[in-house]
């Protein structure tokens, strides 16, 4: 019999197979978190996610670290369980970026990496067998800026153009419980400005939907960028006696969690309650495909990457490896001619023994035949 139309061919039950495959394969996701030092990435991640993800920094030894000027690339990896749902996390620190008086290539190691990810994951999808594949693109970078209240520095705006053509790139005002609600939302516009005169591309969420509750919600959310945001994983105690995660002062507590204080939670919305699937589809058919295209239209197939960077710390070793075998090879030039030197007067001084030598011979074989002569003569006579 003909299935009824009330029933259906199934076809409707297709999104239930999905979720129960997304349900049991859980998602990776990869969170890079760009800016100086102090400005409390390592406190917000934690902040974030309600665990100690990453251990807090050494303050003692931060600027002990600067003497090797250099950005470093800093893993770190977790699975996060919630209802049975896993997802991997992992969180891409940068330490030492912005850290020095001259700044200039700092960016570089960031943006090498950035490539790294796409170049390898291209790598890996050309390979006959693509089981197993690491795949560490990065799909959203949280780019602090610090609240000094003004705009941003030109070292913000270098690093965020191009940050923004290879992820997607949400701007955060660090430690916004150091600013008015005047100064901040002053200082909002004043980087909005400067993102908008310098091109820069910034992630910008889908606000439309079915639903108008959800498209209100999104649109909240990109009127908040650059989203303000307070760290801390202590609890603190308000006046009216509530418990929540924030910082105590003496005029008051600033509460993380509470909108009219900062915009953690709208952007915690955005990071893992509701976009967090497009911030992961906009980087593969995004920012992977450009790149995959504007390589596969510049090189052949199977060709390595040109290498167009390296690292400031790298050149310096390299030069001071250089400088130290050309040394080593001046003294041991130097050692050699002394050793010649020494040989050349030994071969001298033997020469000159063999020759006297030779001339003492000489002189007794003449001394001896002298003597022959003379007991010839000697002999006759008798």
């Amino acid at each position: 019999m003909p299935p009824s139309a009330s029933s259906g061919v199934g076809v409707a039950h297709l999104p239930n197979q999905r979720h129960k495959i997304v349900s049991k394969r859980g998602a990776n996701f990869t969170l890079m978190v760009c800016g100086e030092s102090g400005v409390g990435k390592t406190t917000f991640v934690n902040t974030l996610f309600t665990t100690g993800i990453k251990n807090e920094k050494t303050l003692n030894k931060r600027h002990a670290k600067q003497i090797e000027k250099t950005v470093e690339i800093e893993i770190t990896k977790a699975e996060l369980e919630e209802k049975n749902f896993k997802v991997k996390l992992t969180i891409i620190d940068t330490p030492g970026f912005g850290d020095y008086v001259n700044n200039y290539n700092s960016w570089m190691p960031i943006y090498e990496f950035l490539d790294d990810q796409h170049e390898s994951f291209m790598a890996q999808e050309q390979q006959p067998v693509r089981q197993g594949t690491i795949d560490l693109r990065v799909h959203a970078c949280l780019y602090f800026i610090r609240p000094s209240g003004h705009s941003l520095k030109p070292l913000d705006i270098e690093v965020m153009k191009h940050l923004g053509s290879r992820v997607n790139l949400i701007p955060v005002i660090a430690k916004a419980d150091t600013l008015t609600p005047n100064d901040l939302a002053q200082y909002k516009r004043n980087i909005l400005d400067s993102i908008s005169a310098n091109n820069i591309q910034v992630y910008s969420c889908p606000i439309e939907s079915d639903d108008e509750e959800v498209t209100r919600v999104n649109q909240s959310i990109m009127r908040a960028m650059p989203f303000s945001v307070i760290g801390s994983t202590q609890d603190v105690t308000t006046p009216d006696g509530r418990t929540v995660k924030g910082r105590e002062y003496a005029w008051g507590v600033a509460e993380v969690e509470n909108e009219e204080h900062c915009d953690f939670k709208k952007l915690r919305k955005l990071l893992v309650r509701s976009h967090m699937d497009d911030l992961i589809s906009t980087t593969e058919e995004n920012h992977y495909e450009n790149y995959r295209q504007t390589q596969m239209a510049t090189r052949k197939f199977g060709e390595p990457k040109s290498k167009k960077y390296e690292n400031p710390k790298f050149k310096e070793d390299e030069d001071e490896l250089r400088l130290n075998f050309t040394k080593q090879v001046k003294e041991e030039e130097n050692r050699f001619r002394q050793w010649e030197a020494q040989l050349v007067g030994e071969r001298d001084r033997l020469n000159k023994d063999l020759e006297e030598q030779h001339a003492q011979i000489k002189a007794m074989e003449s001394e001896l035949e002298h003597m022959y002569q003379l007991h010839g003569r000697g002999t006759i006579r008798r």
